[in-house]
């Protein structure tokens, strides 16, 4: 299908400028990012519902992720799903949801899931189609002028060093770090259908190559083992495009066996200390963080975050 990136870009901007007219608005760079390179383990099927009458654009824009791992080839992402403002009312989001149902059927999958704000119309349309909470979250943002920094450095326990890079991990540590990532298989799932899929090094830089290949900024700092140069934890946060200002926390994490330590503080406070140094910039980070995921949660109250809205994983078993 021939997507106009130009009328893709213009409902997200007009649904956000409608919806969340506080926030951050879209960045062209990255959307664009996003429909030509899917994710990894993935394919990407955009879909359009074209506008009414004759009129230039489109009413409506959806993006399916389709999972394409033996863990996961039953189930499905939707990244996006958005409504013109001007087109709504009319029918159109059930249009194009039925449009995604009929490709979810084609490829035999038996579910799909979506991140959905709480309160909203977005979750009254989700729900209105059949879907479940199936783990609800909270997105919390952390302002990076004014979040803790320690006066001597960031502390960190006996035995540890830190290790910081931007963009695929160097191969020193690519195994260790894959490792470490396979740590997020006991991280909250709810009823997710979605499973882990297993970790090893030319994954962990295949990840990093579709971020940089979208244009974006990957920035990870790690704490090792010094008695065997392990990765103990580690925190990773995504710029978008090298000139944006709110930056995305992916994965935190602490591997069990190094758990109890600090680490995790210990790593998202280097990180500040590198955005600051590094990134002037970046005026916040935003991260979603299960419920259930008290010990995270924790972390970044401690560090000043503030919870800014109610999410959830919504999921629609077909």
């Amino acid at each position: 299908m021939d997507i106009d990136p130009d009328a893709w870009f213009a409902v997200l901007t007009a649904a956000h400028a409608h919806d969340r007219p506080g926030g951050p608005a879209p960045e062209r760079a990255a959307e664009t990012g996003r429909l030509r390179i899917p994710a990894l383990h993935s394919r990407a099927v955009p879909v359009t519902l074209p506008a009414p009458d004759g009129a230039t654009g489109y009413a409506g824009v959806a993006l399916l992720r389709l999972h394409d791992t033996a863990e996961n080839a039953g189930t499905a992402f939707l990244d996006t799903l958005t409504v013109h403002p001007a087109h709504r009312g009319r029918g159109a989001g059930r249009a194009l949801w039925d449009m995604v149902r009929a490709r979810l059927a084609a490829e035999g999958r038996s579910s799909v899931s979506a991140l959905v704000g709480k309160g909203g119309a977005g979750e009254r349309f989700a729900v209105a189609q059949g879907a479940e909470c199936a783990l609800p979250l909270v997105a919390s943002v952390q302002e990076v002028r004014t979040a803790p920094a320690p006066a001597s450095g960031v502390p960190l326990p006996a035995g540890y060093r830190f290790a910081t890079w931007s963009g695929v991990v160097p191969d020193a540590h690519a195994a260790a770090h894959a490792r470490a990532h396979d740590a997020m298989e006991d991280a909250p799932t709810g009823d997710l259908d979605e499973q882990h899929d297993p970790w090893d090094a030319e994954r962990i830089r295949a990840a990093a190559r579709v971020i940089l290949d979208r244009g974006g900024v990957l920035l990870t700092v790690a704490a090792l083992a010094e008695s065997d140069g392990a990765v103990a934890g580690y925190t990773e946060l995504v710029l978008p495009t090298p000139a944006s200002v709110r930056a995305l926390q992916y994965d935190t994490v602490v591997v069990p066996a190094h758990r109890g330590h600090g680490l995790g503080r210990a790593v998202k406070l280097r990180m500040l200390e590198y955005l600051r140094d590094g990134r002037p910039g970046v005026r916040e980070i935003v991260t979603t963080v299960a419920d259930e995921n008290a010990p995270m949660r924790a972390v970044n109250e401690a560090l000043g975050y503030r919870a800014e809205s109610s999410l959830g994983l919504y999921q629609v078993r077909l």
